[in-house]
């Protein structure tokens, strides 16, 4: 029988070792490119940087006016609660005060003794004075029947205010849930577009905020940023912007549009914040209701209520006063003040100010007033 034997161990040599030595180092390096490929975020140039920071700015506007209009909502719903529940207590106190009324009719009935009237005729000395009185309680009792059904009516009212109020509360909470969301989502997109920006080079970070400076939009190539560099960027900026509207008495349709533009000037320089209504800092919708609640006109919250609170006019068409609408959502508004120019207020980091009306894409003008 032939012996087991363990095999010989043959190095490689020559063109077989170099072949496999090569095929080795391969190995190890595309393990090396799969391992890190999964961890290592991607590189983005500053013009990729800024395109995502556009778009996140927009849907952050996006998230802001749905805000708004939840947040109307939800204004609407407490009050109408606070006038039901105001309503139920004035109700209460009514009723409280026939239900005193009531008691007071049986104490004194009960006090008579409850004896059949013909049998207290019979008993009295004086069936004159007992005939009167007779009477009066014949009133009385009149006005017990109409307090009681007082006291229906009132538990009638009150049962159905209630159940009014349980609905608007239920109303009322979803609003607040709503308008959580939006704010999550509005404060998601802007910290998202702040750790973008966080990845520029203090060079290519310095740039993209001078062009947000004296820019104002995505389309005209910059975007702003969210910290405040580009504030003190644009200070000379919003003096330049405030000096290139007409002082006094602007070519326009009627005194209210000249009133409202005269308004929105005044504001120029002052900072967008989100969901803000001024007088110290406004979004885009908050400025243009500002400025024509300024002309006695009173706007609603949101852009894509405020396209429907006037005339509609074309693009051809425009007259200083007029409300310019921007994205295919209808996210954004101006207030046109003639030559191509509005006065609106982009985003954050970027303050109130006059800009070209096609450096967005143009979705439809109103004209109010």
């Amino acid at each position: 029988m032939a012996a087991h034997r363990k095999p010989k161990h043959v190095p490689l040599g020559g063109q077989a070792a170099r072949t496999a030595a090569t095929l080795a180092l391969a190995s190890a390096a595309t393990a090396t490119v799969f391992e890190g490929s999964g961890h290592a975020e991607p590189r983005l140039t500053p013009a990729q940087v800024k395109a995502k920071v556009d778009r996140l700015y927009q849907e952050a506007e996006v998230a802001t006016e749905k805000y708004n209009g939840a947040k109307v909502k939800a204004d609407a719903e407490r009050s109408a609660l606070d006038r039901l529940r105001d309503e139920s207590a004035r109700r209460t106190d009514r009723l409280n005060t026939a239900r005193n009324g009531l008691g007071s009719i049986a104490t004194a009935q009960y006090r008579a003794g409850g004896l059949d009237p013909a049998v207290r005729l019979a008993l009295t000395s004086d069936p004159e004075q007992y005939l009167a009185r007779a009477a009066i309680a014949e009133k009385a009792g009149e006005r017990q029947a109409a307090t009681i059904a007082s006291v229906r009516r009132e538990l009638t009212g009150i049962r159905q205010l209630r159940a009014e109020a349980d609905g608007r509360l239920t109303q009322l909470r979803g609003h607040e849930a709503d308008l959580r969301e939006q704010k999550a989502a509005v404060q998601g997109k802007l910290a998202e577009a702040r750790s973008l920006l966080a990845r520029l080079t203090a060079a290519e970070r310095a740039r993209y905020e001078a062009a947000a400076a004296g820019s104002g939009r995505s389309g005209s190539g910059a975007s702003g940023a969210v910290t405040g560099a580009a504030t003190g960027a644009s200070g000379a900026g919003s003096r330049a912007d405030r000096a290139s509207v007409p002082r006094g008495p602007v070519s326009a349709p009627n005194s209210r549009a000249a009133q409202a533009i005269s308004f929105a000037r005044d504001q120029i320089g002052k900072p967008y914040v989100w969901g803000a209504t001024g007088p110290s800092s406004y979004d885009c919708s908050g400025l243009t209701q500002a400025a024509w609640r300024a002309a006695g006109v009173a706007l609603p919250r949101t852009t894509y209520t405020q396209i429907n609170a006037g005339q509609r006019v074309s693009r051809s068409q425009l007259a200083p006063g007029d409300l310019v609408f921007f994205y295919s959502e209808i996210s954004h508004v101006g207030l046109y003040i003639g030559g191509g120019q509005m006065i609106h207020a982009p985003r954050p980091g970027a303050p109130v100010r006059v800009a070209p009306i096609d450096e967005m894409p143009f979705a439809g003008a109103t004209r109010v007033g």
